[in-house]
């Protein structure tokens, strides 16, 4: 869907980072600078880079500004095993979607998770 702002034929994105660790400076923002980048070597302009809570309110308010804002949105972050990461379920509920455990992506993980304890 074009935006009434947009000059046809070109693509506007808006970023979404989800995390408390990176709203208190904790960890520095880097998967949005390599995305801005990586999006403009394809000809897709990044309207804007907004930083939520893992807060379900503010990741939906987050969602609803952007779609009147951008053609694509990405989301990254939120993704912890702690409690307080409840992007999933959010965006699950956002979307009207379930939630789906992939064997294999958990295998993968497990994997990873095993040949770099110690290390």
């Amino acid at each position: 869907m074009q935006k009434s702002n947009q000059t046809p034929n070109i693509v506007l994105a808006e970023i979404i980072t989800i995390g408390d660790e990176i709203l208190y400076g904790q960890v520095v923002d880097t998967n949005s600078a390599f995305m801005g980048a990586e999006l403009g070597k394809i000809g897709i302009k990044v309207k804007q880079i907004t930083s939520v809570s893992d807060d379900p309110t503010h990741i939906v308010q987050a969602l609803d500004a952007a779609r009147t804002r951008a053609d694509v949105i990405l989301i990254t972050g939120g993704l912890g095993p702690t409690k307080d990461d409840l992007t999933k379920t959010t965006l699950a509920k956002y979307f009207n979607v379930g939630l789906k455990l992939d064997e294999q992506s958990l295998a993968d993980v497990t994997e990873i998770f095993k040949n770099t304890v110690g290390k």
